[in-house]
């Protein structure tokens, strides 16, 4: 089953699951704010895109970090690792897993190759 990850009030992820309703693609979906994120998912997410694409450094909370903890992310993995799993929404969204890839972000025809 795929996993749509997300935030309500994103409107990216409004649109990314208007999308797959439209399509008919079945989903799980999972808040991060809400639900959070676990390290053996991040890792796994890690492993699939890597970290520079999945740390979003345009986000509203990667700006209410101090300076010194966004160089320590960009400088260090499992620092940049351990404030993603404090601040999920650190992730780009939306994020949805097929089980074999990770979509990052939400282009006008990514889900075309799930129908």
């Amino acid at each position: 089953m795929n996993t749509l990850y997300g935030i309500k009030s994103c409107d990216t992820c409004r649109k990314a699951r208007k999308a797959l309703d439209a399509r008919g693609i079945a989903y799980r979906y999972h808040d991060l704010r809400e639900d959070g994120l676990d390290a053996g998912t991040l890792a796994r997410f890690i492993d699939l895109t890597g970290l520079e694409t999945l740390l979003n450094t345009r986000s509203t909370t990667w700006r209410g970090l101090d300076e010194t903890e966004r160089q320590a992310a960009r400088d260090d993995a499992e620092r940049a690792r351990a404030l993603i799993l404090a601040h999920p929404t650190l992730l780009k969204r939306p994020l949805l897993d097929t089980g074999e890839t990770l979509i990052v972000g939400r282009a006008r025809d990514d889900y075309a190759s799930l129908d």
